[in-house]
């Protein structure tokens, strides 16, 4: 069991790490489009755009399954100490009853002691296993709860915040001077919304 908590553990750190590469490509890619952009190459820009949203994607995936490898780690966890702390009272148990038998006080009372720190260790696993698996168990969150607060902190950063996935672009300005210019204005729009995200 400690061999499959250890690879569970591994697993979810190098899905982090995995995360925090497509991070670091997702803005190579952003510095790309924006020189891309400026060098005038619509075509070029309209690829960097494609692998940075794609990376940004991948990360999240990343993190979500992450999260939930972490969440199945924790709960070998609790598994692994509570089958320790078990096997624990079940030898102060043990011990007790032949104390009892003798009717050595000392020996009763140290063994009575050894028992309530025993138990006083599984209550404070127990909150442990009960904090672990509530905080790392997202799945519960009410979603109204979440774009509650990403408004709020968007709110407080003067950001505006689009809740919805970007749908139609939004057309060129009519009068443009070229077609080139109404693809830059539609790829400035669509950088923007990126940066939102």
């Amino acid at each position: 069991m400690d061999k499959h908590l250890f690879n569970l553990k591994f697993a979810a750190k190098q899905l982090d790490r995995n995360a925090k590469k497509c991070d670091k490509e997702e803005k190579t890619e952003k510095i790309k489009l924006k020189r891309a952009i400026e060098k005038g190459n619509m075509d070029g820009a309209r690829i960097h755009a494609e692998n940075a949203i794609r990376q940004k994607n991948q990360s999240l995936n990343f993190l979500r399954m992450s999260a939930r490898v972490d969440a199945v780690a924790q709960r070998v966890q609790s598994a692994v100490t509570m089958r320790q702390v078990t096997g624990s009272m079940a030898g102060v148990v043990k011990s007790m009853d032949s104390a009892l038998k003798s009717m050595n006080l000392e020996k009763v009372a140290s063994l009575m002691e050894t028992f309530e720190r025993q138990f006083e260790t599984l209550d404070v696993q127990s909150q442990a296993m009960e904090d672990a698996m509530s905080s790392t168990t997202t799945l519960t969150v009410p979603q109204g709860q979440v774009d509650t607060l990403m408004q709020e902190v968007a709110d407080a950063a003067g950001l505006e915040l689009k809740m919805e996935l970007p749908g139609a672009q939004t057309t060129a300005p009519v009068g443009t001077a070229s077609t080139a210019s109404a693809e830059q204005d539609e790829l400035t729009q669509r950088l923007a919304k990126l940066r939102q995200m």
